[in-house]
Order: structure tokens, then sequence, then C-alpha cells
């Protein structure tokens, strides 16, 4: 942290009134050109969400653009273009890699012996494949080839749609995947996204949502595994309402309003401990 990033931060008489708190990130921000949520919460010494909350309303006001975890300036955000670029499966991977353990540990409590899985495209998806047992004898069927070799070693049958490659994410999409995922039923399916809101469940890539979409179809049991940092952020298209799923797996539960969304729509919220 920088000398002048803690002056900024410094509060006045303690912990800084929200007014003042959001001027101060605003400033921030215009002078970095983008700050990340966990760095000003640490610098602020407030929780990440109540720094998402001043984002939105910093956004709404027009002062800044909120990104996948943080912020830029309207003018850096106007360079890239209005939507947010979807990070790099190793940049995603690394960030809050802790929680994503811990939701995955979770996720195992909802498979059963001999059951198919659908795996979802996803660093949080990632990490359930990884911790599979090959003592419950699941099919496991995805069009993530990431997961396809982590169990390429194991014992579990893995059966892997076909598709247009996805060189960045090294997923398999388009309609060859979403035709042969159409004919299939899974006793379970997790899905990874960008962000959960009151809205529904949103992700960056268009072509990856159909055949979310299909996988939600498809299954008995959707599950949607998501760390707090996607707790009402907004992404570049729509997968699914908050009806259409089932289980919602987090490190930390969701904020109030969200919350009660969840609960109105039928959403079992697991903290994973």
């Amino acid at each position: 942290m920088s000398d002048n990033e803690r002056e900024a931060a410094a509060p006045i008489g303690g912990r800084l009134i929200g007014r003042v708190r959001k001027e101060r990130i605003a400033t921030m921000i215009r002078s970095q050109g983008f700050m990340s949520s966990a760095a000003l919460a640490e610098l602020f010494q407030v929780s990440e969400m109540t720094i998402r909350r001043d984002l939105a309303e910093l956004e709404m006001r027009g002062e800044i653009q909120r990104t996948h975890g943080g912020a830029v300036t309207e003018e850096s955000a106007a360079e890239r273009g209005r939507t947010p670029r979807e990070p790099f499966f190793d940049e995603r991977h690394l960030a809050n890699a802790d929680a994503k353990a811990r939701i995955a540990r979770a996720a195992l409590a909802y498979i059963k012996p001999a059951q198919a899985i659908a795996l979802d495209v996803g660093t949080t998806t990632f990490e359930v494949a990884r911790l599979i047992g090959p003592e419950l004898g699941v099919r496991i069927f995805t069009n993530n080839l990431r997961i396809a070799t982590a169990r390429a070693d194991r014992s579990s049958e893995i059966y892997l749609l076909g598709g247009r490659l996805r060189e960045k994410e090294m997923s398999l999409c388009g309609p060859v995947a979403v035709d042969q995922a159409r004919r299939l039923w899974f006793d379970v399916v997790f899905i990874g996204v960008s962000s959960v809101t009151s809205q529904g469940i949103f992700d960056y890539s268009i072509e990856e949502t159909e055949l979310k979409r299909v996988f939600i179809e498809r299954a008995t049991r959707r599950i949607v595994v998501a760390d707090s940092s996607k707790f009402e952020e907004m992404s570049l298209v729509q997968v699914a309402s908050l009806q259409q799923f089932d289980v919602l797996i987090s490190e930390a539960a969701p904020p109030p309003a969200l919350a009660s969304s969840l609960a109105a729509a039928g959403v079992e919220v697991v903290v994973a401990p």
C-alpha cells in the first residue's frame, strides 16, 4: 500500500462515514484507473460487501464502472468497451482459491454413488471435479477439457461433449455440444457463473450460455457454485432466473436483499465451512 493510499483511506475520528468513504473511493479509482474490491476493503477496513454497495452507488452516479472484482474509471471502461472482458482461466483460478476449495468440498455432499454428473465450465467446477473420488463410480459429463484431463488418471467414466473449441477456456461449445446434452439426463449438474443477482445467474460468454441452460434443463438437481465475489455483480448475459436452480453453494452468506430473493425463489443456500 502506498503512502498516498494510506492517507486517502485514513479515517476521520474512526471508521469513515459512508459519504466520505465513497468520495475517497471514487478519487482513488480515478487516480489508479482500476481498484479491486478486495484492495478497497482492506484499505478502508470494511467488508467487501460494503465496498460492492459503494461501487454500485458510484456506478449509478456515473462516476465509475464496476467490473468483475472491482471498478474502473468511465474513461478506462470506454477504452475497453462497455462490457468487462472475461478474465482468463488461470487469472480466475488464483482468485479466491481458498473459497473455491471450500465450496468444492461442500459440493461433494450432493454427489451419490453411480450418479450421472454434469460439470460446467468454470474454476469452481474444476475444483469439484478434482475432489470426486473414484470410489463413487460416477459418470462425469462435461464440455471442459481441463476437467476431462484432470480426471483422466482416475477410474470415473468421462464423457466429453463435442463442439467448437474455445482455446482460452479449453472448453467445447456450440450446436454440437448443445444437441448432445439435450439427449442426456443428469442426476445433478454443477454450474459455474460470473455473477449472482436478484435477477438470476449471469455469465461472460454468449457461447457457453446455451449449454449451461441445457445442463440446467436436463438435470434433476441444479447446483450453482459461486464464491461471494460474484454476489450482486453484473455480467454480460443471463443464464437463468433464480427459480431455475435448486442450490447455491458459496463460502459466505449472500447480502440481505439477495438472500431474500433466493429464499423467495426456493433456492437452498449452503455456506461452505
